[in-house]
């Protein structure tokens, strides 16, 4: 009985402590999300300056969302040259790991990007995310680990929206970015 005891105490300490590395490293790469302190929504928002007038960015922002959705005219739902702004409505896709190691989609997740553009200068506002299902699910449930329906799974589909939120971001920098000025062939 004791060596039962002993060693079932033994096999319970032995999983804690192997699984403690894992649980450490899962807490260090969970980002910190950027919630806005006024609609409580994560908000990824910047100005950036760039070289052209409104009409030019326009142009360039248009260019861009030709090459990085498969159907810019279904996403974009405001395309404004006048006032200069654009609203893009799309998606991520979110994956996991179930309990035989497979990775299995874990949902959609559909967001709203903003352009904002002026002479000089454009600003980006990604927000209004939710998890696509019967019901609206704002991605910001996922921060909650005090909420009784948490799942630790929350925290990889943070760190994976966060990923490919940046990765948008970048490539609307570039995108955002005046082109090579070509010589006139003159001869």
């Amino acid at each position: 009985m004791k060596a039962a005891h002993f060693k079932s105490i033994r096999t319970l300490f032995m999983t804690a402590i192997l699984g403690l590395p894992g649980a450490l490293i899962a807490q260090e790469t969970i980002p910190v999300m950027p919630v806005n302190p006024e609609t409580k929504l994560i908000t990824y928002q910047e100005v950036l300056t760039v070289d052209g007038l409104k009409k030019e960015l326009f142009n360039r922002a248009i260019e861009w969302i030709n090459v990085n959705y498969k159907n810019p005219a279904e996403v974009t739902k405001v395309r404004n040259p006048e006032s200069g702004l654009i609203e893009i409505f799309h998606r991520f896709d979110l994956d996991r790991t179930d309990n035989n190691g497979n990775i299995v989609d874990a949902g959609i997740v559909v967001y709203t990007l903003r352009l904002d553009l002026k002479d000089g200068r454009y600003r980006y506002k990604i927000t209004d995310m939710s998890l696509k299902q019967s019901s609206r699910f704002p991605v910001e449930r996922w921060l909650d680990k005090t909420d009784k329906a948490y799942n630790p799974n929350y925290d990889l589909y943070i760190a994976q929206l966060d990923k490919q939120v940046k990765e948008l971001i970048e490539s609307l920098k570039k995108g955002m970015q005046p082109g090579i000025q070509k010589k006139e062939d003159v001869w």
